[in-house]
């Protein structure tokens, strides 16, 4: 409804609208639930949800200087309508989310993020829990603590933890007892609950004691420790009391580290939003007891989307998988219905959820410290898409020209056993299929990185490939090892040549390293350097590509070797099967019936293979 006029619709829309080849569904009733908008080819374009699905469904045709280009742009795209009633809006909240995730539709605003953060699992069914790090978070009774913004904040945390309280280290799952403990317990940071009987209801206090840190509760945790180092001291157990002493300490140098950011010492989530055009930065600041514990950065492109879009599409699709929820959640631009946004987040969320766009006060100056980190992300994203990705290549890595085709190599193999090496090309910073390819190293026999390397960036580039760079998938090894071919090859325009080694956690490295021709020491690049992050993506694909290539080809060589104890498969029905059914585990899970369809494989031949299988002893592993 617009004013006291209803909307009105002309029957050549209501022709138009039609979904199901020609299934009219233009009237949707009075009630709440989802609808969806769908092109001439039956895809859906868009989805929304909706208090009362006729009015808001009716909105799309009014006309008016207020109405967004997304709306014009998508309902002149419209050919199809469908809706689905649910008996309240929350049920339409959830089942929006559903289908934009299954339909991802053009028109509405998808926000990617493919990290999965990390968290703290605590089980606390356990006998003597433990903490962990964990990046998919379960329904399973558990604790989790978090998110945390990257891999290093996390295990920091955890060997704080570590320092600090005496939790037990023991990976396993199934607690059981040993002989003896492990060098933690020499090393005074574990009660070694795996080999002495350490009191439950004394263990159960650490626990409490952890938990009261992990949710930001210090001061309560202090206190409560301060109480138990003058209990211990009255009773002259005074090697106690000093460690109780030192976790105090350790606390307090915790607490000192850390910003206060918020006065009211209440659970926030901070969303701020910047834009430039069409593109959007969003950084969402999770504040915990008044401490900022972390952030995280969605960054996406979209000419017609508008602020307050972007700021609803992230309450729908963050908090619908969310399992941690604060007392408030602070926005930077303003949305409609906030009121039914609150009621479906409290709902999933089991408590109160307040939603509010600060105007005044703290809660405006932590929003206002959200938005100005999202404007420094923007900025940064600006300036990298500026520069051109190969130009910065070319200067970040020193090389002659600009290279415009890279190209990756890596090599897998078990035990020196049936190695393999890829090859993935990319132009221009774009993967280009056409030129990946895949080798079986043949000269070299046993585990021989530098000598695999090298036979394959002899074979690749045989015939003056026309590659601007070589990055190889190790260290500096390998790169005066393929060296060393290349001059040997003699090649006319021989590509430069570079290669990259994952950072060595053990050495308290926290950065891929890449070496260079005629440098001494490894080149060490920021973590977000868009340079980085290409060489990175690069080796990732050759390294998945080299691992899938030797699987097949492992797997088929298991097959052939299996298939060889069955009487009467020779050559040809061994080809036969490996090409209609891919692998060996394939074979094994087919039935007498899909056996007996292929070619030259008899009824008796096909229960004979079926049989052999059935064996768990000659089940492929």
């Amino acid at each position: 409804m617009q004013g006291n006029n209803p909307i009105k619709i002309t029957n050549a829309e209501l022709n138009r609208i039609k979904i199901d080849h020609g299934s009219l569904r233009s009237d949707p009733p009075d009630a709440p639930g989802v609808y969806m908008f769908k092109d001439s080819s039956g895809r859906v374009i868009y989805v929304g949800k909706a208090k009362n699905l006729k009015k808001r469904v009716l909105s799309y045709f009014k006309s008016g200087p207020d109405i967004p280009p997304k709306t014009t742009i998508m309902i002149k795209n419209a050919r199809g309508l469908d809706y689905t009633i649910t008996t309240t809006e929350n049920e339409a909240f959830i089942l929006e989310s559903s289908l934009i995730k299954g339909y991802m539709p053009k028109y509405n605003v998808i926000l990617r993020d493919d990290k999965q953060y990390p968290c703290l699992r605590l089980d606390i069914k356990e006998l003597y829990p433990r903490l962990n790090i964990v990046r998919k978070i379960k329904k399973d009774g558990a604790i989790y603590f978090g998110p945390f913004s990257s891999s290093y904040s996390v295990t920091n945390t955890l060997r704080l933890i570590d320092r600090i309280f005496l939790l037990r280290k023991c990976k396993t799952e199934i607690f059981s007892k040993k002989k003896r403990p492990c060098l933690n317990f020499q090393m005074g940071r574990c009660l070694g609950p795996c080999a002495y009987d350490v009191p439950l209801s004394y263990y159960k206090d650490i626990v409490t004691q952890v938990r009261l840190f992990l949710d930001g509760r210090n001061n309560e945790l202090i206190k409560d420790l301060e109480r138990e180092m003058s209990y211990l001291s009255d009773k002259e157990d005074f090697e106690a009391a000093a460690r109780v002493r030192d976790q105090i300490i350790g606390i307090k140098r915790t607490i000192e580290r850390q910003n206060v950011v918020s006065s009211d010492l209440e659970d926030h989530d901070v969303i701020g939003l910047a834009y430039k055009e069409d593109r959007y930065q969003l950084v969402i600041q999770f504040i915990r007891k008044g401490y900022l514990k972390g952030s995280r950065n969605y960054s996406f492109n979209d000419i017609t989307a508008t602020p307050s879009e972007v700021i609803e599409s992230f309450l729908k699709q963050y908090y619908s998988q969310s399992i941690f929820f604060p007392k408030n959640i602070l926005i930077s631009e303003p949305i409609e219905a906030i009121i039914s946004f609150e009621e479906w987040i409290s709902s999933i969320a089991g408590k109160k959820i307040k939603i509010s766009k600060p105007i005044r006060g703290s809660k405006l100056r932590i929003m206002n410290m959200a938005v100005s980190n999202a404007r420094d992300a923007l900025l940064q994203t600006e300036r990298h898409s500026k520069e051109d990705l190969m130009e910065l290549t070319e200067i970040s890595l020193r090389l002659k020209k600009k290279p415009e085709r890279i190209e990756c190599m890596d090599i897998s193999n078990l035990q020196g056993g049936l190695a393999v090496g890829t090859v993935v090309s990319f132009l221009n910073g774009l993967p280009f299929k056409d030129g990946y390819r895949n080798y079986r190293i043949k000269e070299i026999d046993g585990i021989n990185d530098y000598g695999m390397m090298s036979e394959l960036v002899a074979r690749h580039l045989k015939g003056e490939r026309p590659v601007d760079l070589i990055v190889l998938d190790g260290g500096k090894g390998h790169l005066m090892a393929v060296n060393n071919v290349l001059e040997r090859l003699g090649l006319k325009e021989p590509p430069e040549m570079i290669s990259i080694a994952k950072a060595d956690k053990k050495k308290g490295e926290k950065v891929d390293k890449i070496f260079l021709k005629g440098r001494k020491n490894p080149l060490i690049l920021k973590i977000d350097h868009p340079v980085l992050l290409l060489l990175m993506r690069m080796r990732d694909e050759a390294h998945r590509r080299a691992v899938s290539y030797h699987r097949k080809l492992r797997s088929n060589e298991i097959g052939k070797s299996q298939l060889n104890l069955i009487p009467g498969i020779g050559l040809n029905r061994k080809r036969q099967l490996l090409r209609n059914f891919g692998d060996i585990n394939a074979i094994s899970m087919s039935s007498t019936e899909e056996l007996a369809l292929i070619k030259g494989i008899s009824r008796s031949m096909a229960q004979a293979i079926h049989e052999f299988f059935t064996n768990k002893e000659n089940k492929p592993e």
